[in-house]
Parts: C-alpha cells; sequence; structure tokens
C-alpha cells in the first residue's frame, strides 16, 4: 500500500531509537486541502482500534481509516541537502500545481501544505 525507501527506514529506526520508542510507528495523516493535501507525521507507540498498518518492512508505518486511502501507492523518503532535509512523501493520488504527485519535505516535522 505505501513504500518507504531505505534511506528513509534508516532515519526512522534512528528517530525512534533517540525517542525511546524502537517498537514506535509513524503515523502518516493526510488531510485534503483544495487540490492538495496537508501531510502530519507523528510517533506513535502503538495502534489505535481504527488504524490500519500499511508498512511493515523493519518500521511501522500506521494511518487511520480515512488517510488510509489517500495513501495507496504513495511512497515515503527522506532527503538530505544544503537547503532542506528531511521526510519526503512522494503520493500519486494527490495532484500539485507541477501535474505530479504531491510530497512533503519539512525537516522531520512534517506539517506543511
Amino acid at each position: 500500500m505505501i513504500t518507504v525507501s531505505e534511506m528513509a527506514a534508516e532515519k526512522l529506526k534512528e528517530i525512534l531509537d533517540e525517542e525511546g520508542q524502537p517498537e514506535g510507528a509513524l503515523r502518516v495523516i493526510v488531510v485534503p486541502q483544495g487540490g492538495g493535501a496537508q501531510y502530519m507525521l507523528a510517533l506513535e507507540e502503538g495502534l489505535a482500534e481504527d488504524d490500519l498498518l500499511l508498512h511493515d518492512a523493519g518500521v511501522r508505518v500506521i494511518a487511520d481509516v480515512d488517510s488510509a486511502p489517500l495513501l495507496d501507492g504513495a511512497e515515503i523518503d527522506y532527503t538530505e541537502s544544503l537547503m532542506r532535509s528531511g521526510f519526503v512523501i512522494t503520493n500519486p493520488n494527490i495532484a500539485t500545481a507541477s501535474g505530479g504527485g504531491g510530497g512533503c519535505a519539512c525537516g522531520g516535522n512534517c506539517g506543511c501544505g
């Protein structure tokens, strides 16, 4: 349902270890806005009753039942450059002004739109 790059998985494991939550998960929330979306990322200790496990290859990615369908086919990557570093979500379900999938890169505290 969702792909997590090797770089993103490594960074997520590192963050979970630093936070003392090695068994934790990355929660992804999608909030549609106009023709795009806002992504919010959070660390979670466990799953809520209505959560769906979207990815589990060394790291767990979870979403609520409203966000999960919007993440089908999406990819989470991690980028580091001189100008910015953070998780990037490429989502073929969310159109952007450039015509491609929606993305987000905001230094790990994703809440940009």
